[in-house]
């Protein structure tokens, strides 16, 4: 049964990641900037005014919602996450080298694709029966294309259910446990055969926390978000810049690498990696998958901002494309590039390419910073899409199904702490790409009603 199962969604994974969908995530960026006139670079010094701009504006929500920068911190909290991590190195060593080049290809259009989800979100959203701002996907389908699209937002947030159990929860409960487990057996606090009790307890602990904060309801979450980003996305930086400059002399190397390897990843990778649509459909793959550019689950956070400005709320979509994958995807790619750590090319590989790379140049005492980054990374996106999920069964089911599906929620985490989750993130992976699906559809549709938006806004700007 297990084979049957293992079979079926691997050939549902190849489809859904394979051509139609990167043809259809890319098209899709590539109409919505033609027809936005390149907002992303056009704007882009706008959007950096005001996004960066505002992450000192430390003015009070109304209630029901967050404030602007609460928003994109949570957002960011659900996307800079273990794909950056785990889901870089895995692009390299399947795709080469080659893959950093088209994660920023979909990252360059990306940034328009995800402006538009957070502009239609803010522009379409709720009050729900608690009186908290909803939005996102299933309700931009729903008030933006009418009743005879309602299907499609069901279906939505049908695969945005069966997604965050494992890609928001289960799968980064088990990237916390294997980094704390490195490290305490590193300093022989525990040994290699008492991993399974540390797993049970880490699981009871991230399960009650999560539940804590979950049912404290959106303010606590923005909370929360607006002050684990910023301190995690700074270590992890900070660690990422020191090694570049140690290794300062190799770097033009490394992008000459990457940049060849995008169309002969043969020559890079000794020809192991022989393929140049391989390495363009991991880059892709694996760039929409830590951006969410195309996912729409972004967007249901930024919904719940105090503003009244769809397009303002919809500049911080570029920003989180462009520090998610220009930035920490790309010093990822340079600390497993520039360190020298063996990546053994054809074969997949996680987190602990990552690591490896900071131990190498650091040494092993960096893997104790390395595991707290790397918890805070993963913890944040556990917050982040308990958000999502709870809009996504509200939508279906309700108000009344918020708390059984907290506590579910939470529970997964104790699940995720004590079992191999091989098939699980491959599932999750799998209906991440049936999400893109009816969002892009939905996308593509009410695009005029973006360009309008984006027209009134800087008329009004400019008047």
């Amino acid at each position: 049964m297990l084979e049957f199962i293992t079979n079926v969604n691997q050939m549902l994974y190849d489809f859904i990641w394979g051509v139609p969908a990167i043809v259809c995530i890319l098209g899709v960026g590539l109409y919505l900037a033609i027809r936005t006139n390149f907002l992303q670079i056009r704007k882009f010094g706008y959007a950096m005014k005001h996004t960066i701009g505002r992450i000192f504006d430390k003015t009070k929500a109304a209630d029901g919602a967050m404030t602007p920068f609460q928003a994109v911190c949570t957002a960011l909290a659900a996307t800079v996450g273990t794909g950056n991590i785990a889901g870089v190195a895995g692009a390299i060593a399947i795709g080469g080298p080659g893959a950093v080049f088209w994660m920023w290809v979909s990252a360059l259009l990306g940034m328009g694709t995800k402006f538009a989800e957070v502009t239609l979100a803010v522009h379409f959203r709720e009050r729900n029966a608690k009186g908290d701002y909803v939005g996102g996907p299933m309700y931009y389908i729903k008030n933006g294309l009418g009743k005879k699209w309602m299907w499609l937002a069901y279906l939505y947030a049908f695969f945005g259910i069966c997604a965050v159990f494992g890609t928001g929860n289960a799968t980064q409960v088990n990237t916390i446990t294997a980094s704390i487990n490195t490290a305490l057996i590193h300093y022989s606090i525990l040994s290699p055969d008492g991993t399974g009790l540390s797993n049970l307890l880490i699981g009871i602990l991230i399960c009650i926390l999560v539940a804590l904060i979950l049912i404290g309801g959106i303010k606590r979450i923005g909370k929360v978000s607006e002050k684990l980003v910023p301190v995690m996305a700074l270590l992890y930086i900070l660690l990422g810049l020191g090694l570049v400059v140690l290794k300062i002399d190799q770097v033009g190397m490394v992008f000459g690498a990457i940049f060849r390897g995008a169309f002969q990843p043969s020559a890079v990778t000794g020809g192991i990696v022989g393929s140049m649509f391989l390495s363009m459909q991991k880059g892709i793959a694996r760039g929409i998958f830590s951006n969410e550019a195309g996912l729409g689950t972004g967007s249901i956070a930024h919904a719940c901002a105090d503003t009244k400005e769809p397009v303002r709320q919809g500049m911080f979509g570029i920003f989180e494309v462009f520090m998610d994958t220009i930035v920490v995807c790309t010093l990822t790619a340079l600390i497993i590039l520039l360190s020298g750590t063996p990546v053994t090319y054809g074969q997949a590989a996680g987190a602990e390419l990552t690591i490896s790379g900071f131990t190498t140049v650091y040494g092993s005492w960096v893997s104790i910073f390395t595991a707290i980054a790397m918890c805070c990374f993963a913890f944040s996106t556990i917050i982040g899409w308990g958000l999502y999920g709870a809009r996504c069964a509200e939508f279906i089911f309700g108000s009344k199904i918020l708390l059984p599906f907290y506590v579910a929620y939470a529970l997964i985490s104790i699940v995720g702490a004590t079992v191999d989750l091989g098939l699980i993130w491959s599932i999750s992976e799998t209906f991440n790409g049936f999400m893109t699906v009816p969002n892009l559809i939905g996308v593509f549709l009410l695009t005029p009603v973006v360009v309008w938006l984006m027209k009134e806004h800087f008329r009004k700007e400019k008047n």
